[in-house]
């Protein structure tokens, strides 16, 4: 019976030390992003954050689905790289329940064409790639229609529209495909193709939203439902960790950076 209770004490020690060992520290913070421009704002205030007393990990994911699967499981801390229709999106498909700690920018989609240098001279009969995920997709179809490429229904709403809705595509082709896929596939489609690109894609592209045919406007109403903003669980955006990460993420160091790097291409809030 000794030998028993011996046994039995020394693996209670020998749990109790794997689940110490494993607990991640409380300062120690995990946050998951776009490489562009999340991941490179992230960057900027890592040492900043760092000297209040945390570490600052950052994942880089290159689509829209790990960030906020990894953040539900508790693998994250944060998420950066979505606005709040996609993150509301995700949370009735799935069940989760994340919430935005705050607005952080808001990145103008864009109009492009190959081998057009004017939206007038947009090919009859032009394939236009646009986002499949509901809510970038809501918002590229508004884009368009505002430039007059199709016509939607009367009485839906940005956040709500989708191909269904197109009662007049004036001839063009509306493709949905993987936003991260946007930019390869204008660049290896036919002059005459079309795409409807999220600002962060064609950052990390190399695509300059110089060259886009149309923008949204910093003023529309896409500006205001669609700033990107930082994500956690129901509950976490009390931690001061959380709370310290905010204040510095919609400081004016923060905009004044986003402002001299992304020349348009990313607006803060």
């Amino acid at each position: 019976m000794k030998k028993i209770i011996t046994f039995i004490c020394i693996l209670a020690l020998t749990l109790s030390c794997f689940t110490g060992c494993g607990k991640r520290d409380e300062n120690h913070i995990i946050v998951g992003a776009s490489s562009t421009p999340h991941a490179e704002i992230l960057e900027f205030i890592k040492s900043d954050y760092e000297a209040l007393g945390y570490t600052l990990e950052i994942v880089i994911y290159t689509d829209y689905i790990m960030p906020n699967t990894s953040l539900a499981i508790g693998d994250l801390d944060a998420n950066y790289f979505q606005h709040l229709p996609f993150l509301q999106q995700y949370n009735k498909s799935n069940g989760a329940n994340l919430v935005s700690a705050c607005a952080v920018h808001y990145e103008p989609m864009g109009i492009f064409a190959k081998g057009v240098n004017d939206i007038s001279a947009i090919p009859q009969n032009a394939v236009i790639i646009i986002p499949a995920d509901q809510s970038n997709q809501a918002r590229a179809l508004f884009l368009l229609a505002e430039n007059n490429l199709i016509t939607l229904a009367d009485g839906v709403t940005i956040t709500n529209v989708t191909v269904l809705d197109v009662v007049d595509d004036k001839g063009h082709t509306i493709r949905p495909v993987e936003a991260a896929s946007i930019p390869a596939q204008l660049n290896q489609g036919d002059n005459g193709t079309v795409a409807v690109i999220n600002g962060n894609y064609a950052l990390s592209s190399g695509i300059s939203l110089t060259t886009a045919l149309a923008v949204e406007d910093k003023n529309s109403e896409a500006a205001l439902t669609y700033a990107n903003v930082l994500a956690v669980q129901n509950g976490h955006e009390q931690r001061q960790a959380i709370k310290d990460l905010v204040k510095l993420l919609t400081s004016e160091k923060v905009k004044n950076y986003i402002i001299s790097n992304y020349q348009g291409a990313v607006l803060p809030l």
